[in-house]
């Protein structure tokens, strides 16, 4: 049997389809698709800063007016390196610098919950220097993964 051409004319009117050529919905061009918000490092990175010094600010009275913020990166130093945070306990401030604790640490295992760890431990190292005392005595239970 051969393949025959009809006309348009010809041809019973199609019904609209539900779904496009690929089985989606169509979409305009002023409509996008729904899509999840967008989460990106510097999201991650402040959501961990932030639940790592509530935490410590329930633990110990003395962080509770204590600031903790987050820069890119500190200013110029001399030769001792880079720092990962610096403390001011006159200005009762704590500022955590996110790319050299991100780029200059080093992770056994690169994974989400491996990097949070990663800042969770330059937060409480950073609150210990503040406190004057050892990171492992600010939250014995919360160190439990090493």
């Amino acid at each position: 049997m051969a393949w025959r051409r009809t006309r348009t004319s010809e041809r019973a009117p199609r019904r609209a389809s539900r779904h496009g050529r690929h089985g989606r919905e169509g979409r305009s061009s002023v409509v996008r698709p729904p899509l999840p918000p967008l989460d990106t490092r510097v999201d991650r990175f402040d959501l961990s800063v932030g639940t790592a010094a509530e935490f410590l600010r329930s633990a110990w009275p003395e962080l509770r007016d204590v600031r903790f913020e987050v820069a890119d990166m500190p200013a110029a130093t001399g030769d001792d390196g880079i720092p990962r945070w610096t403390v001011l306990p006159d200005e009762r401030r704590i500022i955590l610098y996110r790319l050299p604790i991100e780029r200059l640490s080093h992770l056994h295992r690169d994974d989400e919950l491996h990097r949070r760890m990663l800042v969770e431990g330059a937060v409480f190292r950073a609150a210990a220097e503040y406190l004057d005392r050892d990171p492992w005595d600010l939250g014995p239970e919360r160190f439990r993964y090493f």
